[in-house]
């Protein structure tokens, strides 16, 4: 009999951002923008490859060898430009394609914000096959998140 997926909570995040939500949306899905904010961290470069269309790949990958997870695997599920992108998020490791992809649902929603901002709500769901295969790396999510959208943050307001 096969095992339950571990259940995990949701992660939910919400950002005031110092940008239109336009710069927000451009940010998540123009790779040059990406490169700056959305890697694991450390200090090899960050390859991000776009395919900007529902059902087009979405990649990020930064080889770290330190560690389980060091890029990220998705399928673009839902565009609603300035507004909402929908994912397939698979959290990969060095292997990437061979390896196992952790799928779980990653939702951006935008809503402008008084004084011309935009207020950022992530949703991050379905992280139990993360959780279960690797535990450390699923407890550490909530916590990428906040530091990656510290990033997004920053490379908006630039």
């Amino acid at each position: 009999m096969p095992s339950a997926t571990v259940p995990f909570p949701t992660i939910r995040r919400e950002r005031t951002l110092a940008a239109p939500p336009h710069a927000v949306y451009r940010a998540w899905l123009d790779p040059q923008l990406v490169r700056r904010w959305l890697a694991p961290g450390g200090p090899a470069p960050v390859r991000a490859e776009i395919d900007e269309r529902v059902g087009g790949r979405y990649r990020v990958h930064q080889p770290r060898p330190d560690v389980p997870v060091d890029g990220f695997e998705a399928e673009l599920l839902e565009l609603v430009p300035d507004e909402r992108i929908v994912l397939r998020w698979g959290f990969t490791g060095s292997g990437r394609e061979e390896g196992p992809h952790f799928d779980s649902l990653l939702t951006v929603t935008l809503h402008p914000a008084p004084g011309g901002g935009t207020r950022l709500v992530l949703l991050h769901e379905h992280l139990g096959a993360l959780a279960e295969a690797l535990p450390e790396a699923a407890s550490q999510a909530a916590g990428g998140w906040d530091a990656l959208l510290d990033r997004l943050a920053a490379a908006v307001a630039a």
